[in-house]
């Protein structure tokens, strides 16, 4: 018995769209089954439009069949955090303030998705302005919990199947964190690798676009076709990307050497957490080396935290003084924290940021990859927040590429990811030895043989 289309991954989904054994429209129209079996509970879209999806995935079927180039996400149904802009569909920032907003432009990854041939389903679900106050999205594994958040919908709807890829964003943990409770593999390339013109900007030094997927090989592909130098955003370097799906499916010419940083915060982590990322590290054996951070580091994180609400002040000063009355209760006390942050502290903070970079650049010449949790714990309640950022900081402050892998289990039976942060612009090695840890774990797993 085949499985059904929307079970596929988007590796698997992409042969055989290109290969005519499955239609883009059979493919379209399973997800769309799901998400009608599946988002009453779940509420993972801001935005669906079935029928541009089905004329979506028509188009890309049509092409096929006259015999015209295919791209490598042909017929493909890809979900889009809602901060994203479109020119065909609303793009609405979480907020009331932005209600039926629209653009003329598509963001420049867009365009690329586009390009590659993508279905572009809808718009998932984010936090007010990709910040601190949750939306409406449940933990696909259990309703009673937080997906986490910004990207919220983004995880919750590759979890649920509805769509086998969707992209969101990460300033502070969005990315690696609610795809750690939601148990999907998350990506987060090292900042400038991929354009984020046509995207809302909370804090131009530290935002981030990111892939949610079912396979690292998944999350690799989406990285690949979004991937580009765009000279319209600051961070973008003009350089060429390394090969992303390349790295994911490769072994490493030789083992890997990973570390363990034991930074004081790391007194936050569940015992469950604890318990299975030591598991994790006995089954690597001698390739992790335990080193006790300086206390410098874990300092890094008032540092994200006060150029992070210092720009969102800036960026989004029209609306937080416009349109008061509809900011939420939660968000407000961040403002007004942020607008006492003078520019000299701010300017300061800038600065401990490219330290932090430079720091980084040198360490990684001794490491392939730092092991890391990717959140506290299994997934919060829902109502107690979108969980804690904080093993996700310090990587997102110095633009490192994250990757976390969906290897654990927590004491209730929620996900829990394990991180892997690697060196700036060497994506495709991080990602190859996200690939050898993961193995090694599987291989670890199977039964003795006889």
């Amino acid at each position: 018995m085949k499985p059904a289309p929307y079970s596929l991954t988007a590796t698997e989904a992409a042969r055989l769209v290109r290969s005519g054994e499955l239609s883009s429209l059979e493919l379209v129209k399973s997800c769309l089954a799901r998400i009608a079996e599946t988002d009453r509970a779940i509420g993972a879209w801001a935005w669906l439009d079935p029928e541009s999806a089905l004329a979506q995935a028509a188009e890309c079927d049509r092409l096929r069949k006259a015999g015209m180039a295919t791209g490598p996400l042909h017929g493909v149904p890809v979900g889009l955090k809602d901060i994203i802009d479109t020119r065909d569909m609303p793009t609405e920032l979480g907020t009331p303030v932005h209600a039926g907003r629209r653009t003329d432009t598509d963001a420049r990854l867009v365009e690329h998705l586009r390009e590659a041939g993508a279905v572009i389903m809808g718009k998932t679900v984010t936090t007010e302005l990709a910040f601190v106050h949750a939306g409406q999205t449940r933990n696909p594994h259990n309703q009673a919990h937080s997906p986490g958040g910004s990207s919220s919908g983004s995880a919750a709807a590759v979890a649920a199947q509805q769509v086998p890829l969707a992209v969101g964003t990460q300033t502070n943990g969005s990315v690696i964190r609610p795809a750690s409770f939601c148990g999907t593999f998350g990506f987060k390339p090292t900042r400038g690798m991929i354009s984020r013109d046509g995207i809302l900007q909370t804090s131009v030094s530290l935002d981030q676009v990111g892939c949610f997927g079912r396979t690292l090989a998944d999350v690799a592909l989406l990285a690949d076709v979004i991937a580009s130098y765009d000279q319209r955003d600051r961070e973008s370097f003009a350089r060429p990307r390394p090969a992303m799906q390349q790295g994911a499916s490769e072994a490493p010419p030789v083992t890997p050497d990973l570390v363990w940083l034991d930074l004081p915060f790391y007194g936050r982590l569940a015992g469950d957490a604890r318990d299975g990322l030591e598991q994790v590290m006995d089954i690597l054996g001698s390739q992790v080396t335990r080193m006790t951070a300086a206390d410098t580091l874990s300092n890094l994180v008032a540092v994200q935290a006060r150029i992070h609400e210092y720009e969102i002040c800036q960026h989004q000063k029209a609306i937080f003084e416009d349109n008061w009355d509809q900011i939420s209760e939660t968000l407000k006390p961040v403002i007004i924290r942020g607008r006492q942050i003078s520019e000299a502290e701010y300017e300061d903070a800038l600065a401990v940021k490219i330290s932090a970079q430079e720091f980084f650049a040198h360490f990684f010449t001794e490491f392939d990859a730092i092991i890391a949790p990717a959140a506290t714990g299994e997934a919060p309640l829902f109502g107690n927040g979108t969980g804690d950022p904080i093993f996700c900081t310090l990587w997102t402050l110095a633009g490192l590429p994250c990757v976390t892998l969906p290897l654990l289990v927590g004491q209730t039976g929620l996900p829990i990811g394990v991180q892997l942060i690697g060196p700036a612009e060497k994506d495709d090695r991080l990602l190859r030895t996200a690939n050898w840890v993961q193995n090694q774990v599987a291989a670890a797993a199977q039964p003795e043989r006889n």
